[in-house]
């Protein structure tokens, strides 16, 4: 069992950055791949950033790319996503997850994963 806890969010201008952290519980945690998720009003739920479960491989979505940094510590059980040169397209709910499956299983990551409440992040045009 993994709980998660995001915190960072918030509202900030086009071109700013911010910082989400991910709190975890639960000695999986260290074991397993996690990865950042989004989901804006009236859209799914979308992959942003994966991490292996040892930091050595990183995997994110095209529109991210060269913005955004996903990292590790396990010896503190937290995950981060580093958020530069955001958009107001960058708008929605950002998620943390953790899973046994590898963050880039798609479906089977997200069928087997855990889940945080979410933080909300602004980014004002």
């Amino acid at each position: 069992q993994v709980h998660l806890v995001e915190s960072g969010g918030g509202l900030v201008q086009t071109g700013g950055a911010l910082r989400l952290s991910c709190a975890a519980s639960g000695s999986q945690f260290g074991i397993y791949a996690m990865a950042w998720f989004r989901q804006a009003p009236g859209k799914e739920r979308e992959f942003v950033a994966g991490i292996a479960w040892n930091g050595d491989t990183t995997g994110y979505a095209d529109s991210v790319k060269g913005r955004f940094t996903i990292s590790r510590d396990n010896a503190k059980n937290a995950g981060y996503l580093q958020m530069n040169s955001l958009k107001p397209e960058d708008t929605a709910v950002y998620y943390c997850s953790a899973s046994p499956a590898s963050y880039e299983s798609g479906d089977y990551y997200r069928q087997h994963a855990y889940w945080g409440q979410g933080t909300q992040v602004t980014v004002a045009s």
